[in-house]
């Protein structure tokens, strides 16, 4: 993502362009999306918790038909696991 100086670059050409004097209103509003976003994504998990209690299943389950999605490296009983050019030995 970006590191800790091109954060500070965007925030310095923000205030260059925006002006200082709406800085403040540019914040106030930024934080209020940000929390009306937490809220609605505790909202959405409480939502389906509670449809996973209904339904009888864990809430991190996968519904019945649907595939539950595991990253990493399928290898036969036998055969040793092949390395990916990107991990490190």
């Amino acid at each position: 993502m970006f590191g800790l100086s091109e954060l500070a670059l965007i925030l310095i050409v923000v205030a260059v362009v925006v002006g200082v004097k709406k800085l403040p209103e540019l914040t106030r509003s930024a934080g209020k999306a940000a929390r009306i976003l937490k809220s609605e994504t505790k909202a959405l998990k409480e939502e389906g918790k509670e449809q996973g209690k209904e339904q009888g299943r864990a809430p991190d389950a996968a519904a019945p038909g649907e595939r539950h999605v595991v990253t990493g490296i399928v290898v036969e009983r036998n055969d040793q696991p092949v390395r990916d050019s990107r991990d490190r030995p």
